[in-house]
Parts: structure tokens; sequence; C-alpha cells
């Protein structure tokens, strides 16, 4: 498989978040404003492409040699949650605001499943070491794409929440919109699919 092709798949096709539905959490959570959704994919990107390395390099070099491999998705969980603490103590001292804006949310990125979920896709695909960090940059860039879509058509429907009806206005309308952008998504893969 090659490097666009996996790109193109992540990012459109097969979109962790709106195809795959892993990772609602921080979606509808953290999609409230464009600029801290932008953070959070950013976050979520360094997180996922050196979790999908390291994850790689353990596995092949440790759990495989030592016929540990049942053991994945609980060695795969501690480096994620090594990294992501490493990811909070950067965004303290660098970006008290993005820390701040991005709360509980920063933490839970160890459970977010999007990040386990791909650094065992990309064990279970066969994927080479560079094969499963592109795989794990453009899931990345897919979850961002999808963060980042529903900020902006959040920060639009509060701009006019007058002209909705009551009945739907907070979590239905997200709630909806989230459903017609995953629709939208799922229609790159084609109706055969």
């Amino acid at each position: 498989m090659s490097i666009a092709m996996i790109f193109v798949t992540a990012i459109l096709v097969n979109n962790i978040v709106l195809s795959q539905f892993l990772g609602i959490c921080p979606f509808l959570g953290v999609s409230k404003k464009i600029s801290t959704a932008f953070g959070m994919g950013l976050a979520v990107m360094f997180v996922m492409t050196l979790s999908t390395a390291a994850t790689y390099l353990i596995y092949h070099n440790l759990l495989v040699p030592y016929g540990l491999e049942f053991m994945n998705t609980v060695v795969f969980i501690l480096v994620i949650a090594a990294l992501v603490q490493m990811v909070e103590i950067v965004l303290k001292k660098t970006s008290p605001a993005l820390y701040q804006a991005l709360g509980i949310y920063l933490p839970l990125i160890t459970t977010n499943c999007t990040v386990l979920g791909v650094a065992i896709l990309a064990v279970q695909k066969g994927f080479s070491l560079s094969l499963s960090v592109c795989f794990g940059l453009a899931n990345a860039a897919g979850f961002t794409l999808a963060i980042v879509l529903m900020a902006g058509l959040r920060e639009r429907l509060a701009q006019n929440a007058d002209a909705l009806p009551t009945a739907v206005r907070g979590a239905p309308i997200v709630l909806i919109t989230a459903a017609l952008l995953s629709m939208a998504f799922m229609g790159f893969a084609g109706i055969g699919n």
C-alpha cells in the first residue's frame, strides 16, 4: 500500500471518527471552538504518531520474540499514557491557555480509543515501521480534520442559534450535525462498501 493511498484512505474514506466511530468523546467534547479543536488535533497527532512508532517497535522487538503478543493492549496503553503525560507537561509550560481550554480532555487522550485503535490496526495490518508511522499520522490528520470541521459547524450554529427550533438547540443539533457529517464522509467510500 502506498503512502498516498494510506493518507487518502485514513483522512477521507475510513476517517477514524466519522467512518469508524472511534474517538467520539473528544470529538463531541472539544469541538466547540476551532482553536481548541485544532489544539486537541495537534496533541492527538503528536501522541498518535509517536505511539504508533513506539508500539510497533515494542511489539516487534519485545512482545513477538518473547511470545507476549497477547499483552499488546496493556503495553500499548502504557506507552500512550506516558506520551500523553509528556504532552500535558509540555502544553502546561508552553501554552497554558490551550492547556486550560482542553481541560479534562487532554488526559483523556490516554483512553481515546482512536490512539489505541490506530496502534493496534497498524500491527494487525502488518505495516512496516515507516508505513505504521504514516498510518498513525494520516489517521491523526483525519481526526484533526473531523474535529475542526465539527468545531466550525458548531461555531456557525452557535451564531445562528435563534434561528433553530427550541427542541433542537444544544445537544440535539450537535448530534444531528455529527450524523450528517459522518454520512457525508461515508459517501467517500461509495455505496457498495
